[in-house]
């Protein structure tokens, strides 16, 4: 494995995880802005020029695009794949490769990574930028890295000291102040059917990234509002995540039409079967993971080169009907598009006493963005179990790098889900939050009622 070990030093000295962590020197936080991108990545290509320069990222949208449609055109449609990755050819791309990536390959032959030019696209508001290089001197973890302290809409830790550090830069991965989602989410069985679970409206607000909001003891809230199929109209669901796990919980509700009242949900987090996929997945399955970390040991590997799904245009924003892109065990890979790209590297192992359906995870997060762009999740026998992708594709108006779309694929039964097909009005951001009053229980009833 590639270790970035100038850059590492400090993040692999982990064995006192239950100590407070974070705040780097002053003389660290310089490099933000110089060689490190404001939010820490490396500005600087690799030397065999396949990784460019990060030059401020994609913040013009093409000729093409419709402002407020929800709708996002391919900036870079016109090109092809430079090669493809089989499992015949495999082994000449074996060390950029995730363990997951190289298990498709080799459990299904129709499985194929086209690998295209890389375009370093992720950028972010100017206020994100600035808060981030401020608060890299004042951010920490406590309480075995469960409660972030010192940071407000901004990335905590853009010089990540510890796996947990890591994490909570993809948990507060930026995705506008507030959105709204026309999706649908699929299961996919062996034999290729698919069976729709959700469609509807979804929600987001980040409470985090309001510069107003100073003093929000959540981070964020998410409400899903169905209107299909015929069998889930008029359900919905709310959750809100704290930015004290150690002291605070996820809190979540459940609206049910035929019950015609608001329930708490305290089993929407950890090793779950997600309702949203008819319990093919878990709910801290969603967008490779969220949720509390209370059950994991978090650890940084290290830094490495790989190829991961990025500017994912085509498949997210392509309009394709289902018969087109839901295949047998795996999308159909003319519509996905691969990139190399630098990644931190963070293993999560199970904690002594601690109980969940995947004892060991290994996550693979985008050096500009934060996002964890594959993961790879095993099961007690130590055999790779499931595997995760989320599809960048960043909204260049915003901008946001937007990783919302994700599928997880699971090797013992053969089949998968998928999250956020868009439909109608696509994926919308708004400067303006919601009012306080949309994050009750009584707006989801009122949200919910057929």
């Amino acid at each position: 494995m590639l270790i970035r070990n100038s850059l590492l030093a400090g993040a692999l000295l982990l064995g006192c995880q239950g100590f407070a962590f974070g705040a780097v020197s002053a003389e660290k936080a310089a490099q933000l802005g110089r060689n490190l991108t404001a939010v820490g990545a490396e500005k600087a290509g690799n030397k065999e020029g396949t990784i460019p320069e990060y030059t401020g990222g994609l913040t013009t949208p093409p000729a093409s695009y419709k402002k407020g449609s929800g709708w996002r055109p391919d900036p870079f449609a016109a090109e092809k794949p430079l090669f493809s990755i089989t499992a015949k050819n495999m082994g000449q791309y074996a060390d950029k490769l995730s363990e997951g990536v190289k298990a498709m390959l080799k459990e299904y032959p129709t499985f194929r990574v086209d690998v295209y030019k890389t375009h370093r696209t992720v950028a972010f508001p100017k206020y994100i930028q600035d808060n981030t290089i401020t608060h890299a001197t004042t951010a920490k973890t406590e309480n075995d890295g469960l409660t972030l302290t010192g940071a407000h809409a901004g990335f905590p830790f853009p010089i990540p000291q510890t796996g947990y550090e890591l994490m909570w830069n993809h948990l507060l991965r930026f995705s506008g102040v507030a959105l709204e989602a026309n999706s649908r989410t699929y299961t996919i069985d062996s034999a290729g059917r698919f069976t729709l679970q959700t469609e509807g409206k979804t929600h987001i607000e980040s409470f985090y990234y309001n510069p107003a909001k100073t003093d929000t003891k959540d981070f964020a809230a998410l409400k899903m509002l169905y209107k299909g199929p015929a069998r889930r109209v008029g359900e919905a669901i709310m959750k809100i995540d704290p930015i004290d796990y150690f002291h605070a919980s996820m809190r979540a509700w459940q609206y049910l039409p035929g019950q015609r009242r608001v329930k708490l949900a305290p089993d929407m987090a950890f090793d779950t079967p997600s309702s949203g996929f008819g319990g093919a997945c878990t709910w801290d399955d969603w967008e490779l993971f969220n949720g509390s970390m209370e059950r994991y040991n978090f650890k940084i590997v290290g830094k490495k080169e790989l190829y991961v799904p990025y500017n994912d245009y085509n498949f997210v924003y392509g309009k394709h009907d289902e018969a087109e892109m839901l295949k047998p065990n795996h999308l159909n890979p003319d519509l996905v598009r691969w990139e190399l790209h630098r990644v931190w590297v963070v293993e999560a192992t199970l904690k002594p006493g601690k109980r969940h359906l995947y004892p060991r995870q290994v996550f693979y997060h985008d050096e500009d963005s934060w996002s964890a762009l594959t993961a790879d999740k095993y099961d007690r026998r130590g055999q790779l179990y499931r595997v995760g992708f989320a599809y960048q594709t960043p909204s260049y108006e915003v901008p946001t790098p937007n990783a919302t779309g994700f599928t997880e694929h699971d090797l013992v039964t053969k089949s998968y889900v998928v999250n956020a097909t868009f439909v109608n009005e696509g994926l919308r951001y708004f400067n303006k939050p919601w009012p306080s009053t949309y994050w009750t229980a009584d707006s989801l009833a009122a949200g919910g009622v057929r």
